[in-house]
This record gives structure tokens, C-alpha cells and sequence, in this order.
């Protein structure tokens, strides 16, 4: 069976979206972030972290971006879920061991799992696209 030419658009498109979402959220709130996300005893709440975080926010929106306008052949997705795992190690580590953020990042963590499901699935259903050639007539020669 096929995959409908248009499922690996929307599914890159939904992987562009916690981007999007979160990165603005960074970029047009930082304090906000700063606040909610990290433990108290590493906030600083200053211009500077209000700065870093937008600048991570802009980051993430212009990542959005590529995501979403860019077109996303079968080892994308699988370079991209590939690239993700270590977000978790990340994840883990600032919040259990060197706990600079609080459990606000389990945001973030699912944002990363949705995101590789995504590009598993992506992976896997543009594998099931027979190649081009398979579809056009045999010349007679």
C-alpha cells in the first residue's frame, strides 16, 4: 500500500510545531520561562537571562522554519530522530542529576518524544513508497 504524497509534508510540519510553539514562547517570554523552568537557585531573572533565552527561542523559531518549509526526504527523518536521543541524555541530566531545571522540562522531554515518533513513523512510512522507476512503463526498444 502507499502513503497518501502528502503524509511525510504534515508530519514534518507537526515536528516543526513544539519549535514554533516553544521557541516564541522563549522569545516573547523569557522571564516567564526562566521562572517556571529553572529551579530557583539558578535563576538570575536578568536582562542577560532574558536575553539568552530569547536568543534560544529565536534559535528554535528559525529551526521551526527550516522544518516546516523545507522538504524532507526518508533519511531526514531518520537523521533527525537520530539527532534527538541525545536531547533525552540532556533532559535527564539537568533535571535529575544537576537539577538546574525543575519538572517543567518534562515539556520539553515530550516535545522530543512526539518529535521522534514523528520521524520514526516518517522514516518508515516513505519506505513503503515503491521507487519511481517501478512505476513507469518499460520502453520497447
Amino acid at each position: 500500500m502507499l502513503r497518501p504524497s502528502n503524509l511525510p509534508h504534515i508530519l514534518q510540519r507537526l515536528i516543526a510545531l513544539p519549535y514554533l510553539f516553544l521557541g516564541a514562547w522563549c522569545l516573547l517570554a523569557p522571564h516567564h520561562v526562566e521562572r517556571l523552568t529553572i529551579n530557583p537557585a539558578y535563576q538570575h531573572l536578568s536582562e542577560t537571562s532574558a536575553l539568552l533565552i530569547g536568543c534560544f527561542g529565536a534559535q528554535a523559531v528559525l529551526g521551526g522554519l527550516f522544518i516546516w518549509f523545507s522538504r524532507w526526504e526518508r533519511r531526514t527523518f531518520a537523521v533527525y530522530a537520530v539527532a534527538l536521543l541525545p536531547f533525552f541524555l540532556f533532559n535527564y541530566w539537568f533535571v535529575f542529576e544537576v537539577p538546574v531545571f525543575n519538572r517543567w522540562l518534562a515539556l520539553d522531554f515530550v516535545s522530543n518524544a512526539f518529535m521522534l515518533g514523528l520521524s520514526l513513523y516518517g522514516w518508515h512510512v516513505m519506505g513503503r513508497e515503491a521507487p519511481p522507476v517501478a512505476h513507469r512503463p518499460i520502453a520497447d526498444g
